[in-house]
């Protein structure tokens, strides 16, 4: 059985991308995927005016609220006490967004429900994956 979170969130936009200073993206969790996120973000708000939906982990966003994480094209830190900082690196640039941290939180809340932390592994349909990866490579 599939579960599908999505929060709408204001993300602020800080660097790098049109002069759109707040934009409204969702954060989305599919229990199929069980280790990953995505954060998608509206049209208006990218550089190529098409909508842009980065993916990355669940993890990555959760130890990001508390210290920085990441090393890679996403990047999440604390700011202050009640926003948290996203940033996403392209060739075309770099986007750093700020998010309240309490909607974060609370989405991650929901994730958590539908799939506790440690536990994803066991929503794996490793059969499904296997069958989709050899329909792929004929």
């Amino acid at each position: 059985m599939s579960i599908v979170i999505e929060q709408l969130v204001q993300a602020r936009l800080v660097a790098a991308a049109p002069r759109v200073p707040s934009i409204p993206a969702t954060l989305h969790y599919d229990r199929r995927d069980p280790f990953a996120v995505r954060m998608t973000f509206p049209a208006p708000a990218t550089l190529e005016g098409v909508e842009v939906c980065w993916t990355f982990a669940r993890e990555l966003l959760a130890d990001g609220m508390s210290a920085p994480e990441g090393h890679g094209d996403v990047r999440v830190r604390p700011y202050g006490d009640d926003h948290t900082v996203l940033e996403f690196h392209a060739p075309e640039g770099t986007a750093v967004v700020h998010v309240r941290s309490d909607d974060v939180r609370r989405f991650l809340d929901a994730t958590g429900e539908a799939v506790p932390a440690g536990t994803e592994h066991r929503h794996l349909d490793l059969d499904q994956d296997l069958a989709e990866l050899m329909r792929d490579a004929c």
